[in-house]
């Protein structure tokens, strides 16, 4: 039988992930990075083309600030926020079809928020939404279960100095919620009980302080959930979080969620000098020195995540140079540069590939072995969230609006929402 080569894995990875349309878990964007996790979004028809005045069906105001992306889930759409000044963290739940705030529950309130980093929000981690149920995680200030009314089911504080503000985003698995506290003082992965918000596994790691998000592949004969942190990459079997492997790699404050596909998984090393990593995820113990099939040292993302498309690694750095390198070698095919700051991950949708820079404006381009740069289009404001692709839309977040963009071929349609409060969320008293 013969093996398949790189691009031909790549392409069975998206054929399933567009057949599992049929099955219903595409069709929504229930977590950071869409359905698989990785930037892959299964929508068609979506429009090349936009600005405040073409192609924009609404625009919201959204209260406060966060950099959670949206989360798309059947009629509702969710996202943390932060109002700094009362110190209240909520969610805010939006109809797709009208951009109507639906509500917005405070969930936690703090006297004193603390310092973050310049380019970062008290909301940034992004929901993730598993059935009836909405995961929100806020950092050290907390955690919490809301239905899809926004009821609250259950709250939560995992205790660590998150220092430059909260980072990576909640997984969901089998029944666990997952989450990596990895702080300046401990560093640790901990898998709650989705139900009641306690925990049900904690594996310390002991280490330096990152941001990134955990995912779950299936690799080696067993299902890993890989956790990026400070000085080592980690798998772990997510239903008792034992250790299965480690590849050290001595970065810190890592941010971008790691990849996986084409017999590899790829990972960037964070601060001060990043590193793309390239590692084979069946071994066992440290495979350092065994498993890493190439690194990339050039441009590589302190913020952004890498896209892997049909044998081809994408990597667009913080000050805005696109690279993309073969993905089973490493070998660079180009590197362009193709505007300013970037905090937002790339996705592939609809054949091409999105990058949101911090100006919110989006670079289209067309998802092919050559650089074809087909679009660039500009909102106001700022923007430092990765959006969410669902059906033909495009919802992306600026630091003052929701906007949902499609082939409309019309001007924007401000939603005002007339008396709209945070009210107070009700629920269980804080587990430790």
């Amino acid at each position: 039988m013969k093996t398949p080569t790189a691009p031909m894995r790549s392409t069975v990875m998206l054929l399933a992930l567009a057949a599992a349309t049929s099955r219903g878990i595409a069709n929504d964007w229930p977590q950071f990075r869409g359905p698989d996790g990785q930037g892959h979004a299964v929508a068609s028809r979506l429009p090349t083309t936009w600005s405040e005045s073409q192609n924009v069906r609404w625009k919201t105001p959204i209260a406060g600030l966060g950099w959670s992306s949206p989360v798309v889930v059947g009629d509702r759409i969710w996202m943390t926020t932060a109002i700094e000044e009362s110190g209240s963290l909520g969610v805010v739940c939006l109809s797709p079809d009208s951009g109507k705030v639906l509500y917005d529950v405070e969930v936690f309130r703090a006297d004193d928020l603390g310092r973050i980093n310049a380019k970062n929000s008290h909301a940034s981690p992004t929901p993730v939404v598993d059935g009836q149920y909405v995961f929100v995680h806020f950092g050290a200030h907390g955690t919490a279960c809301l239905t899809r009314d926004g009821d609250i089911v259950w709250k939560t504080r995992l205790t660590y100095d998150q220092r430059h503000g909260p980072g990576g985003s909640p997984v969901v698995w089998g029944d666990l919620l997952i989450v990596s506290c990895d702080g300046t003082d401990v560093q640790y992965t901990v898998a709650l009980d989705k139900q009641t918000g306690k925990v049900r596994w904690r594996a310390d790691h002991p280490g330096l302080q990152a941001y990134s998000t955990p995912i779950v592949i299936d690799a080696g004969g067993q299902t890993q959930l890989i956790t990026s942190g400070g000085e080592a990459l980690i798998a772990y079997a997510p239903a008792d979080g034992s250790e299965l492997w480690r590849c050290r790699h001595g970065g810190h404050s890592v941010v971008p969620r790691p990849v996986s596909g084409d017999g590899l998984v790829y990972f960037c090393t964070g601060y001060w000098t990043p590193t793309l990593v390239a590692v084979r995820p069946d071994g066992t113990g440290d495979v350092t020195d065994s498993h890493v099939a190439f690194r990339l040292r050039h441009s590589i993302p302190h913020t952004p995540s890498p896209l892997l498309v049909q044998g081809r690694l994408y990597l667009i750095s913080d000050q805005g140079v696109l690279t993309c390198a073969d993905a089973e070698t490493g070998k660079e095919l180009w590197r362009e540069r193709i505007g300013g700051g970037f905090s937002a991950s790339p996705t592939l949708a609809d054949g091409k590939i999105y990058l949101l820079d911090e100006d919110a404006t989006m670079h289209v381009l067309a998802a092919g072995a050559e650089f074809e740069p087909l679009a660039e289009n500009h909102l106001d404001g700022r923007a430092l969230a990765t959006p969410a692709f669902v059906g033909g839309a495009i919802y992306l977040r600026t630091d003052t609006h929701l906007y949902r963009i499609e082939a409309v071929g019309r001007p924007a349609r401000p939603v005002i929402q007339a008396g709209a409060t945070r009210r107070s969320g009700d629920g269980p008293t804080f587990r430790r």
